[in-house]
């Protein structure tokens, strides 16, 4: 008898039906495109990131509320409560969250955006009231002060993570950038301190000069497929060296992609790119097609062959790299060579 392929895995402690999740992007607060998403067969969705910036404009907003008159009676400010117990978030964040976990029977994952404690305890709690499986800390900062040091930077995430995670029952994601000194040292430190999975990778804006306005022009430019050997790279050396989940993200164009990164030992797979770029029937063709790779090179599940190429699987991880690099050196071949 032939039998489906069993395209089931394991992430966060979430028991998805496949690996590709829906990774956060400003569409997926929409009810309709949750309702696509889920009709194609996504695992799991990734709400857009509630920015640092906005809950702190909010509290901001309340404060100077909380000020004004303050000087005409004395009692003035006794008429609002405590900034710790009131509510000041972006509230319409939070209905999203409540309404996409009625709107469809998904995982549906938070995600706040910024690199200081500030508001994110409290709001951290409130996403995992609102209904929330889980939560993505999308770690996106660029230190350009020279006075900042690599350890203060790396300090400060971990310390961001043993915060959150002290306040919530939830698991917590952390998704970060490449650039660090010693990534998988760091991708341990976050694990130890109590991250639940880990992101590869947060792809930071990269802005350009326009010449004729002289301003800088700050895009987003949709990833491409050759972006995925990153991630790839380093979901191969962190398997089996780090206890969070791996999630890997940039450069998924189809089920090739999947495959591979499944093999380096990515728990899931999380695109935006080609959602946005063909819909969320993109979703429905790249499950089509896993299914049938997998038959095809008679696998009859993704854990069979999930981590099977990990550096961890390798007997001298290091020196193969090596290798392959001078290979890669010495054998290009061009028009000019």
């Amino acid at each position: 008898m032939d039998h489906e392929p069993n395209l089931s895995t394991e992430y966060l402690g979430i028991k998805l039906k496949n690996p590709i999740i829906a990774s956060a992007s400003p569409s997926n607060a929409k009810m309709d495109m949750l309702q696509r998403l889920e009709a194609a067969g996504i695992a799991a969705v990734v709400m857009p990131s509630l920015f640092e910036e906005q809950v702190e404009f909010e509290e901001w907003q309340f404060a100077s509320l909380q000020d004004y008159g303050g000087e005409s009676f004395a009692e003035a400010a006794s008429y609002f409560p405590e900034m710790d117990n009131y509510n000041t978030g972006p509230d319409e964040y939070l209905r999203t969250i409540e309404k996409a976990c009625e709107t469809v029977n998904l995982p549906i994952i938070g995600s706040l955006n910024g690199v200081t404690k500030g508001g994110w305890t409290r709001y951290a709690k409130r996403i995992e009231s609102a209904g929330a499986w889980a939560l993505e800390l999308n770690m996106y900062y660029l230190p350009t002060d020279a006075s900042i040091t690599a350890e203060q930077v790396e300090n400060n995430y971990l310390e961001l993570v043993a915060e959150v995670k002290s306040h919530v029952k939830i698991p917590v994601a952390v998704k970060i950038g490449p650039y660090f000194s010693s990534l998988a040292n760091f991708a341990k430190r976050l694990s130890e301190a109590g991250a639940d999975g880990l992101i590869l990778f947060n792809r930071f804006m990269q802005p350009d000069f326009n010449l004729e306005t002289m301003q800088v022009d700050a895009r987003i430019d949709l990833s491409h497929s050759s972006e995925v050997r990153l991630p790839l790279r380093w979901v191969a050396i962190l398997r089996g060296q780090v206890q969070a989940s791996l999630a890997a993200t940039s450069g998924i164009h189809d089920h090739r992609d999947v495959v591979k990164l499944l093999m380096a030992g990515a728990d899931a797979t999380m695109i935006t790119s080609s959602i946005l770029r063909h819909g969320p029937e993109f979703v429905k063709k790249t499950l089509d097609d896993l299914k049938a790779w997998l038959k095809e090179h008679g696998y009859r599940s993704v854990s069979q062959f999930k981590g099977g190429m990990s550096y961890k699987n390798c007997p001298d991880a290091a020196a193969i790299e090596r290798s392959n690099y001078m290979k890669a050196l010495t054998s290009y071949t061009g028009p000019y060579v």
